[in-house]
């Protein structure tokens, strides 16, 4: 394979850190790496693959001749430097998801590719889905091989680092001042999220659960197309650092085998797990590159056939690490809009 060149913008982010680990392990390994980020990151040094590389301030000009820029950083970076990338040649992936109502951008989960069109040289980039829309999506997918699918509803559990390193830092130190009897930071939540599960955020929040909510609801219809059942969802905070879970509420329209749904369920991306004792969480999905679910039948079940046609799941999923993955996957699916690796 030609040697691709690769800029991650946003480099110091938490996604960018699993990006990295994704790309390390994936066919992309051999390109070569530029990493650049806000002027106060400039001369870090990361890890990519084996190299060790130092971390450029972002500007305008950086993008020549580089094939694929992944902006994994603030939808501030993406806004103020998307188009430089695209004037510069290069294929430009949104990570951050601040695209995805662009004209001519599209969003990707290549896992699930066939529900949806491919990207070709009219499209001005790509924004690999949400992590969680993703692994809605997947499940959706998997169950229709069941039976159709006559009413679907899901609650996320969203953590922290959805809102990158100064989330997980306010949720860490509102933990220590809450045991220590201080004053709590606010400025990314403003309110308590600290031991508290919650529908929204304070007004001066910067995070938005409004808005991350609408950005599921975008990518999952975007991937369902006419295929796939609609879903009804809601998202809330968890006090967690890392992992979605979800709680999914499925009625299928006619009563199918427990076994059918269990085999639909397995496979590629996914894991079925049997035994209620090791039920999914967000610490048994860390760093796992599968969905890991957990069926529960909604009595009755006929005794003598097994059939339901009513249940529940429970799921987790790393939610940066499906994030990155995804990514990754839509790079390799745009490669042949590359084939020689060079800027055209």
């Amino acid at each position: 394979m030609a040697e691709y060149k690769i800029a991650i913008a946003g480099a110091s982010s938490l996604l960018a850190k699993e990006l990295k680990e994704c790309l390390t392990e994936s066919p992309l390994a051999g390109a070569s790496f530029l990493l650049l980020d806000e002027q106060e990151a400039q001369g870090n040094l990361e890890q990519v693959g084996d190299e060790v590389t130092v971390i450029q301030a972002i500007g305008e000009g950086s993008f020549e001749e580089i094939d694929f820029t992944f902006f994994a950083g603030s939808e501030e970076m993406t806004r103020r430097y998307w188009r430089h990338a695209l004037r510069a040649g290069s294929t430009v992936l949104d990570l951050s998801g601040t695209l995805d109502e662009e004209p001519g951008v599209l969003v990707r989960a290549p896992w699930i590719s066939e529900v949806m069109g491919m990207p070709d040289l009219l499209t001005k980039a790509v924004v690999p889905a949400h992590a969680a829309a993703v692994a809605l999506a997947l499940l959706m997918d998997r169950l229709q091989d069941a039976a159709e699918i006559r009413f679907a509803s899901a609650t996320v559990l969203q953590p922290a680092s959805e809102y990158g390193k100064d989330g997980l830092d306010e949720l860490h130190q509102q933990t220590v001042s809450l045991l220590s009897f201080q004053t709590m930071p606010r400025a990314v939540f403003d309110t308590q999220v600290a031991y508290n599960t919650l529908s929204s955020f304070g007004e001066s929040a910067t995070a938005s659960l409004t808005r991350a909510e609408g950005r599921i609801r975008r990518h999952y219809a975007a991937l369902a197309g006419d295929r796939l059942p609609e879903i009804r969802l809601q998202l809330l905070h968890a006090p967690v650092f890392h992992g979605h879970t979800f709680s999914i509420c499925i009625e299928l329209e006619r009563a199918v085998p427990l076994a059918l749904i269990e085999d639909a369920l397995g496979g590629e991306h996914m894991d079925l797990v049997l035994e209620e004792t090791d039920s999914p969480s967000n610490l048994a999905a860390a760093g796992q590159n599968d969905v890991l679910i957990w069926l529960k039948p909604e009595p009755p079940v006929d005794r003598l056939s097994g059939e339901t046609k009513r249940f529940w799941l429970f799921a987790a999923s790393d939610n940066l690490r499906l994030a990155a993955q995804n990514a990754v996957e839509c790079a390799l699916d745009l490669r042949r809009l590359r084939p020689s690796g060079k800027v055209q």
